[in-house]
């Protein structure tokens, strides 16, 4: 079949349709008024180079008068949801105009959609759309259908053209078009899109039609753009805090090619031929993102976007520009359908390429310069891409040079200014983030240049600060003591870092929901500064009972601490006792772990520790919010040598009958450990086996620092476990096991159920032993009955100390001084007086109220008590 100027082409998933209508051969002589559309799906053939003929379709008419094709496109039936062709078809009558659109299903069948009647002709902006619908603009309005409704409705919009018809997510469907500036019936609208519409005399608007809302035309681009842009491609559409960020290429009739990105321009391109109509986007194998420019005179060229845009290929005598992944490579390609005087069959003269690693083209003999074309091509490529690599790279290093002077600038700028106001007497304050982003607002207007990230504002607290609050956190800051941590420390254990800081016992129990957090010194552009972590809390009593919680989960601190001198511990009879014991519970430790591989990635490494807490803070028996505080704890310094040189690595060795890790590589075994706590029963025997099997088969020894808690030294993935055995009494005790993953507890739980007896059982715990829990929750009851009579009392006291009882100077009235006052009519008066005095004192007595910020404060240390009962419940149950 020969083609003809009315022949439609479409690409649908790797296929070209080609739609032709045609007459049967049998109503040419029988001069019937049958019309056929006729569909042929091609698809490209790798071995033969050529477009061959998968199947095809016919659909039949009964033509009383013309019948042709207005349009074709891929859009969504509403009923399925799946992607379909559709076309769009128009028989003229005499006094009216009849479309109809046609699904193409898989099977080569036609179904007809719907069909409207219009007395004019659809000429200006044509297009289908999801449903399927079909919009156009007739006499500067706008007008649609869909097949939900069958029902043409207008748009409340006047327009002179349609650049852009597509879906928005959040949106639906959105045309966006222009029209005449009109005023803004309020004076809400930015002063820079009033002046735009004053200037330019026309405008961008956005219509979603679902909704029928009008869109912001200055988040498309620009007003003073209106009167050039001929035709809109919407690369990228998303939403940032409620704001539509949109990323689009325009094309205008003064034979340019203009890249926006959130309204602003961000490229132009000179494009090589005049009148550009139709632009489309394709994505390439290597992920370059290509702009193809289709003109009124039959060219094409593409536009390629790296640092700039530049015009890469272009075309002459251009039928058509398809964009699909035509030889199944899984990315796009362009097939470029060239003019032929000859007229020959579908798809004889053509182009696929992807200005790359694909270049197909017709006319060209593939059978006996296959092999030097495709090694020629593949060595080009191989080259291309040394190429690339080698300017990327290069690139790379310049921006991360200039970053770094820019680094250099703003710190040499920022602490010029602190040396003045220290000069001059005067408290320095770092820009806040609202300065940072007004002064990067002001410099990428000044340079064309991606303005690089600013470093000098806070990173938690993104909520910016009031004025007036300000002495409030600088008084709060400065109520951290100087000295609170004892020491900071680093420990590598297998792929993980962990750092350490050891605070001091009085600092600490002013805090809660403590927390570390690892922020990079240097200045990356291309990833956060805030390095990903899990904090634990880690206190080692003199028991070493390895109390390791989250920050949220903060336990009742005991008022006494009792010595763990079980006399029946098996362990403890094993090996001598330590002449000396080191005091360990003076501090807790807070510890940070992280992934140390992403940072060998830098070879080396500054990092900056901060301490997050809210810190509790009381004025005059009144209860102030919890603050929250961050405090500069230290730095850290990592490198890939010292690594190498084992310098921070946990070194637990053999010492005769101990383990000699110390506190610091004990600490970091332990936040990178899973803990486990297992109560063993055993009815008819006692627990000796467990003793015997943890010193021999495991190859445990205790630590020196802390010897009820042992070292697994045994080799396999077991190395490196640390336990913790305790007797209650011979046939019941706990065991607490600290290993890095699940495998290796199933390994270790293994390996004990084969040694112990078969009567026992073994029960997992929530959180340590029963008798601990049992203690803790004894001393979390009293401390909750401490502060409910303390606020009863508070209350019983500010009542007392408020009543004057008797007479003003507080005497009792004894019986000599009553029987003289009780003589005389005035005495009688007095005497009533006073008892009507007491006992409105008294009635007052007994409806005392209480401050509302007492109240306050009171009500939130009884929660506070409570909170801590239930949580130590809920572990024991």
């Amino acid at each position: 079949m020969l083609l003809s100027e009315q022949d439609q082409f479409l690409s649908y998933n790797g296929e070209v349709l080609v739609f032709q209508l045609s007459k049967p051969k049998y109503a040419e002589e029988a001069d019937d008024k049958t019309m056929n559309l006729c569909v042929r799906r091609m698809a490209f053939n790798r071995d033969t180079k050529l477009f061959v003929q998968k199947s095809s379709g016919v659909f039949s008419m009964h033509a009383q008068s013309k019948i042709e094709m207005i349009c074709c496109s891929c859009t969504t039936d509403s009923r399925t949801g799946i992607i379909l062709p559709c076309i769009l078809m128009k028989k003229k009558k005499r006094n009216n105009v009849k479309y109809f659109v046609l699904f193409l299903h898989s099977s080569n069948q036609f179904e007809q959609s719907f069909h409207f009647k219009l007395d004019y002709e659809l000429k200006e902006d044509v297009r289908l759309f999801a449903g399927p619908s079909v919009l156009w603009r007739h006499a500067n309005k706008l007008f649609y259908i869909s097949s939900n409704t069958c029902v043409v409705q207008s748009a409340p919009v006047q327009l002179s053209s349609v650049v852009w018809t597509g879906e928005i997510v959040g949106e639906g469907t959105v045309v966006l078009g222009i029209r005449t500036a009109c005023r803004p019936e309020t004076e809400d609208a930015d002063g820079f899109s009033a002046s735009d519409r004053a200037i330019w005399g026309s405008e961008f608007f956005g219509y979603a039609i679902q909704t029928q809302r009008m869109l912001t035309g200055t988040c498309f681009m620009p007003h003073a753009y209106s009167r050039v842009v001929s035709s809109v491609c919407i690369c990228k559409t998303d939403r940032l805090r409620k704001q539509l960020q949109i990323s689009l290429v325009a094309i205008t009739h003064k034979n340019q090619l203009i890249w926006f990105q959130s309204g602003v321009p961000k490229g132009v391109c000179e494009l090589p031929y005049e009148k550009p109509c139709l632009v489309k986007t394709a994505v390439t194998s290597s992920n370059d993102l290509l702009f193809v420019v289709s003109f009124a005179s039959g060219n094409s060229c593409v536009v390629q976007r790296r640092d700039s845009l530049q015009v890469a290929s272009k075309w002459q005598k251009v039928k058509c520009v398809l964009v699909d992944d035509f030889i199944g490579s899984g990315s796009e390609q362009l097939l470029l359908l060239f003019k032929d005087d000859s007229n020959t069959d579908v798809l004889s003269t053509f182009k696929i390429t992807d200005l790359g690693e694909v270049n197909y083209a017709s006319g060209i003999n593939y059978k006996h310069d296959v092999p030097a074309a495709e090694g020629l091509q593949e060595n080009g490529l191989l080259t291309v891409r040394a190429l690339e690599t080698r300017l990327q790279a290069g690139w790379t290093s310049v921006r991360e040079l200039q970053q770094h002077l820019g680094l250099q600038k703003r710190v040499i700028l920022e602490s010029c200014r602190a040396l003045i106001d220290l000069v001059e007497e005067r408290t320095h304050i770092l820009p806040n983030a609202k300065e940072v982003k007004c002064r990067r607002w002001a410099r990428s207007l000044l340079n064309s240049a991606k303005p690089f990230v600013e470093s000098l504002v806070s990173l938690w607290d993104d909520v910016e600060n009031p004025p007036h609050s300000l002495s409030k956190e600088t008084s709060l800051a400065s109520k951290v003591p100087e000295h609170f941590t004892e020491e900071l420390w680093q420990r590598v254990v297998d792929d993980s870092l962990v750092v350490g800081v050891k605070l001091t016992e009085s600092f600490y129990m002013s805090l809660s929901d403590v927390s570390l957090s690892l922020v990079m010194d240097q200045d990356f552009s291309s990833i956060s500064s805030i390095i990903k972590c899990q904090s634990k809390i880690i206190k080692l009593n003199k028991a070493f009972s390895a109390l390791t919680v989250s920050s949220s989960q903060i336990e009742p601190p005991p008022k006494k601490m009792k010595l763990d001198l079980h006399s029946k511990n098996d362990l403890r009879k094993e090996f001598p006792k330590r002449s000396s014991r080191i005091q360990l519970d003076g501090a807790k430790t807070v510890t940070a772990v992280t992934s140390l591989s992403p940072l060998l990635a830098f070879h080396r490494v500054c990092c900056v520790v901060l301490l997050h807490a809210r810190k509790q803070n009381h004025q005059n028996d009144s209860l102030q919010q919890n603050k929250k505080i961050t405090v500069l704890c230290g730095k850290i310094l990592l490198s890939l040598e010292d690594i190498s040189n084992g310098r921070y690595s946990v070194k637990m060795l053999k010492n005769n009958s101990y383990c000699t890790g110390s506190v610091e590589d004990i600490l970091a075994v332990l936040a990178v450990s899973v803990r486990f706590s297992f109560q063993i029963v055993s009815s008819d025997c006692t627990l000796t086996p467990v003793s015997s099997w943890l010193l021999g088969e495991m190859e445990c020894t205790p630590f020196k620092e802390c010897q009820d808690n042992v070292f697994c030294h045994k080799a396999g993935n077991v190395h490196g476990t640390i336990f913790n055995w305790t007797l209650e009494n011979p046939f019941e005790g706990v065991l607490t096991i600290f290993c890095r993953n699940l495998t290796v507890l199933f390994q270790c739980l293994h390996s004990l159920t084969r040694v112990l007896p078969p009567s026992c059982s073994v029960k997992l715990l929530r959180s340590g032993s029963k008798a601990v829990l049992t203690e803790q929750l004894a001393l979390a009851l009293e401390k909750e009955t401490l502060t409910l009579q303390n606020s009863l009392f508070l209350k019983e006291t500010k009542a007392e100390n408020s009543l004057t009882w008797g007479n003003e100077s507080g005497k009792k009235i004894n019986n000599a001084s009553l029987a003289s006052l009780l003589d005389t009519e005035e005495g009688v008066q007095q005497f009533r007086k006073k008892l009507q005095n007491e006992r409105e004192e008294s009635v007052r007595s007994m409806n005392q109220t209480m401050n509302g910020a007492l109240y306050q404060k009171t009500a939130l240390k009884i929660a506070e008590a409570q909170l801590g009962s239930d949580m130590i419940v809920w572990r024991l149950s």
